[in-house]
C-alpha cells in the first residue's frame, strides 16, 4: 500500500479519535434508505445545533474507537453508518431522535455520552431532556422562585397598607 494513503488514513483515525474524545456527546446512526433530501434536510437540523455528522469507513471508525478507549462502540459499526458529534450533551441525541421519529429509516444505534459507551434507549432518554440553555433556564426559574414569592408578600403588605383607609378617618 501507498505510503501516502496510510498516512491520510491514520490522520483519518486521529481526527475522530480526537472528535470521540473532545465532543460531550457522540452518536451513531444508521442511514440506510434515506434519500438525499432527507438526509440534506437532517444535516441542516443538526448545523443549526451546532453537530458535526460525518460519514467514516467502518474500519477507520472502529481504529478510532479502539484509540480512544472507546471499543465496546465496535460492534455497533457495520453497515451504513453516520456519526454525529456535539459539544452539547443533548443537542445531538435530541435531533436524531427527533428525525428518527419522522423517519424510520434512521436508526439510533449508540453513542459515547461525557466519555461512557451507551446504547439507543440512553440516548433516546437523553434526548428527551432540553438543551444547556433550557437547563439553566428552568434552574434560574427555580433560584427566583422563593425570591418572587417574598417580593409579592411585600407588594400585597404594601397595598394593604397604602389602600386601607386611615383612622383618622
Amino acid at each position: 500500500m501507498n505510503e501516502a494513503i496510510i498516512n491520510s488514513k491514520k490522520a483519518v483515525v486521529s481526527e475522530i479519535a480526537e472528535k470521540m474524545k473532545q465532543s460531550e456527546s457522540t452518536v451513531v446512526v444508521e442511514y440506510r434508505g434515506l434519500t438525499v433530501a432527507e438526509v440534506t434536510e437532517l444535516r441542516r437540523n443538526l448545523r443549526a445545533e451546532n453537530v458535526d455528522f460525518k460519514v467514516y469507513k467502518n474500519s477507520l471508525a472502529q481504529r478510532a474507537a479502539e484509540e480512544a478507549g472507546m471499543a465496546d462502540l465496535t460492534k455497533d459499526l457495520v453497515g451504513p453508518n453516520a456519526i454525529a458529534f456535539g459539544g452539547d450533551a443533548v443537542a445531538p441525541a435530541r435531533v436524531l431522535a427527533k428525525f428518527a421519529k419522522d423517519h424510520d429509516k434512521l436508526v439510533l444505534k449508540s453513542g459515547i455520552v461525557e466519555g461512557k459507551v451507551v446504547d439507543a434507549a440512553t440516548i433516546k432518554e437523553l434526548s428527551s431532556l432540553p438543551n444547556r440553555e433550557g437547563m439553566l433556564s428552568m434552574l434560574l426559574s427555580c433560584l427566583q422562585s422563593p425570591i418572587r414569592g417574598v417580593a409579592c408578600a411585600v407588594k400585597a403588605v404594601a397595598c394593604l397598607l397604602y389602600t386601607s383607609p386611615s383612622p383618622r378617618d
